[in-house]
């Protein structure tokens, strides 16, 4: 099968999947990703873009089984396993599942196994873009909701607090994880973008707690 006939299905089938995952992380997040990916692999001049544009297709696919069980699995590691089974069924070949399966494993922002070819670097810094800045703010917010926490909180209440707990607000997520995303990201094309988007989030937050505490 040809490879824009395998991308389609692939594509189509983690569609499906993700109508069971959140707003926050669903086939809407996973097209942002792919875009960011693909811009990065022309600024870092990667030429073949296959394994990045199959593995951003495929980063999230066992996200809604995280979250259905409040984080106790890492959806990274199972998704993994889950892309290269659906890359097997669509007759891709070993070696790009081989490498797709790990750029899946090494996306996660806090996972203990960190990316190391280019690949593998745009898919994490791909996935971190679009946690960061406008769309990274309404994300956070949206994931807040959905778990039943505040709307706002102050510093040490969101430090103190627990994740997916009701002080586990978009705030929270700013200072724990946003915030360092651009110092963090592994390519410098990726680095260069998030730096604008760090100062937005930085001025959107300061007017928040002006606005809510004056």
């Amino acid at each position: 099968m040809e490879y824009k006939k395998q991308f389609a299905r692939l594509s189509d089938k983690a569609k499906l999947i993700l109508e069971r995952s959140p707003r926050c992380h669903d086939w809407d997040h996973t097209l942002r990703v792919l875009n960011h990916a693909r811009k990065l692999a022309a600024l870092e001049g990667l030429r073949n873009l296959r394994v990045v544009e199959l593995a951003a297709v495929l980063h999230d696919i066992a996200r809604a089984d995280e979250m259905a069980i409040k984080g106790k699995i890492c959806h990274a590691r199972q998704g993994a396993s889950i892309a290269a089974a659906l890359l097997v069924e669509a007759g891709v070949e070993a070696e790009t599942i081989a490498k797709v399966a790990l750029c899946v494993r090494r996306h996660r922002y806090r996972g203990d196994d960190p990316p190391v070819s280019l690949e593998e670097r745009i898919i994490y810094d791909a996935d971190k873009l679009d946690s960061i800045g406008a769309i990274g703010i309404g994300r956070a917010f949206h994931f807040a909701g959905r778990i039943g926490a505040r709307v706002h909180n102050r510093e040490g209440e969101a430090l103190a607090g627990a994740s997916y707990g009701v002080e586990d607000t978009a705030y929270r997520e700013y200072l724990v994880k946003l915030r360092d995303i651009p110092g963090r990201l592994l390519t410098e094309s990726g680095r260069r973008l998030a730096a604008e988007a760090a100062e937005f989030m930085e001025r959107f937050f300061e007017r928040l707690n002006q606005e809510t505490y004056g």
